[in-house]
């Protein structure tokens, strides 16, 4: 869904509406309602990309959850580095493995040997880059102990995929973007 569709015309004044029809007091309902039109919002244009994007705020989440539990410093740079791998990997993976698939076959035939290229049809989600970033400025704030790491899975999942942003940024921090995910007073949408 694109910011100046008639869908987007359609559905920001339904989310916006709805939104503010929840009583401030049901804060977990507000986020729930920014979490599930986040999702609708990116999976408009292919629901497969919205596995991505869950599964990346399930690995932040849950290591920001275990970094606050331990003490161990190589412990802590092990769930760091895996938070980095994984978000890095899959960002990796969909922006640049044609490229370098590309790049390496074009050198070799380059000095006369060439070989056979195994590309792949690959998608770029979007905003993949916005989202990873996003979720790994959260675990490296975790990490550096700048930021307590949230309980509240439903105010993270929104921290992540919050749709205003999710595809044109900019990278929020989680230090300035999360804490609006835990007052009754946000003024989000």
């Amino acid at each position: 869904m694109l910011f100046n569709s008639i869908d987007f015309t359609i559905f920001l004044p339904i989310v916006f509406i709805i939104y503010w029809l929840i009583p401030e007091k049901n804060l977990k309902t507000q986020n729930l309602l920014i979490v599930i039109s986040s999702f609708v919002f990116y999976g408009w244009w292919d629901w497969r990309f919205l596995f991505l994007i869950v599964f990346s705020i399930l690995v932040d989440y849950s290591i920001g959850r275990r970094l606050q539990k331990e003490e161990k410093t190589s412990k802590r740079k092990l769930l760091l580095w895996t938070s980095i791998a994984v978000n890095i990997g899959f960002l990796g993976f969909f922006k640049y493995y044609n490229f370098f698939v590309e790049n390496f076959v074009h050198a070799f035939s380059f000095f006369g040997h060439p070989i056979q290229s195994n590309t792949l049809n690959i998608i770029l989600p979007v905003g993949i880059s916005f989202y990873t970033f996003q979720t790994l400025s959260y675990t490296i704030d975790v990490y550096k102990k700048k930021l307590n790491p949230t309980k509240d899975f439903i105010a993270f999942s929104a921290f992540v995929s919050f749709f205003p942003q999710l595809v044109a940024g900019p990278i929020e921090r989680a230090t300035s973007l999360l804490p609006q995910f835990k007052k009754s007073d946000h003024l989000i949408v």
